[in-house]
């Protein structure tokens, strides 16, 4: 049976120019919006280092261009002891200062490296064993850890203050560092536990048939393919333990405390040394900024992986 074929419809093709100018005017937008989060997401440091060159005129009146708007001058660096003119000379800002900076890098460092083994274990058990406790499960369990990051600290500023004036922790680096463990365990673990998800059980078995114990597999096999997401792991920790501060105002007072709370103790009733505030957090923001720098594609390859199987 014979059946009527459809009337064509002619079409006019698309030229190639429109084509390419609908394909350049995308990329213009797409990189139209880096460049405009970019700025948005820089500016802020932009701010904070030239603010450290800056004196009281400049500040107040909001000049932002360096030999534009105004001349750099080192008073915010001068006034914690690391300015060209200071930096030989004694200083008790400048101690205090290396005091507060070494406090924060044993704390955050050694804070992140306690999370990154308690946190791996912990999840290389949730990915690799079946567990039961009441009604929970390996999935229950897992948000368990994942719900800590939803209570506000300050619900935890008494206990912990009463806990800690008993076991005689207070003003202690080795009582940060357990509440610093204790921050960044929940991201540690869901990290972990993305990364060993990605690991074939299969490579662990053929561990076991060669001979190897579990531990054995888990050092020899696991760990090292599983490497790049414990360096991101415990990267992101340092990070988060540098810049904390709610803990370190409330646990310490003279012997422990960390740059954070020395940046913002320079506010006063007679107002805020901008100056030596901005010299202050760019010290310390300098180090995470190189650590980043350098350490990138070890945290982009951590944090990715797993993503695609």
């Amino acid at each position: 049976m014979a059946t009527r074929s459809k009337p064509y419809t002619y079409r006019e093709p698309q030229s190639e120019f429109a084509s390419n100018t609908k394909r350049i005017a995308a990329k213009v937008a797409i990189y139209g919006l880096l460049l405009l989060w970019t700025f948005i997401a820089l500016f802020p440091i932009y701010w904070t280092i030239t603010t450290s060159f800056k004196v009281a005129v400049d500040v107040t009146q909001g000049h932002l261009i360096p030999w534009v708007d105004y001349t750099p001058d080192w008073r915010g660096w001068r006034s914690i002891g690391l300015s060209p003119d200071t930096i030989f000379n004694t200083s008790t800002v400048r101690e205090e200062f290396m005091k507060r900076f070494l406090n924060s890098a044993i704390m955050a460092i050694g804070a992140s490296l306690l999370a990154v083994v308690l946190g791996s274990l912990a999840a290389y058990g949730l990915v690799r064993f079946d567990y039961k406790f009441a009604i929970w499960r390996n999935r229950d369990i897992s948000f368990f850890f994942l719900s800590q990051l939803i209570l506000p600290p300050v619900v935890l500023a008494m206990p912990f203050l009463v806990l800690y004036k008993e076991l005689a922790l207070l003003d202690t680096r080795i009582g940060l560092i357990v509440v610093y463990t204790l921050m960044v365990l929940p991201i540690v673990i869901w990290i972990m536990r993305d990364q060993f998800r990605g690991i074939p059980v299969e490579l662990e078995q053929a561990a076991l048939v060669d001979g190897c114990s579990t531990w054995g597999a888990f050092l020899r096999i696991v760990l090292p393919i599983s490497l790049p997401g414990m360096v991101a792991a415990f990267i992101l920790s340092v990070v988060l333990c540098w810049n904390e501060y709610f803990f370190a105002a409330l646990l310490t007072s003279t012997n422990a405390n960390t740059l954070p709370v020395m940046v913002a103790s320079q506010t006063g009733s007679q107002g805020i040394n901008w100056w030596s505030m901005a010299a202050l957090s760019t010290a310390a923001i300098a180090p995470l900024a190189i650590v980043g720098i350098f350490l990138e594609r070890y945290i982009v390859k951590g944090l990715t992986a797993g993503a695609v199987k």
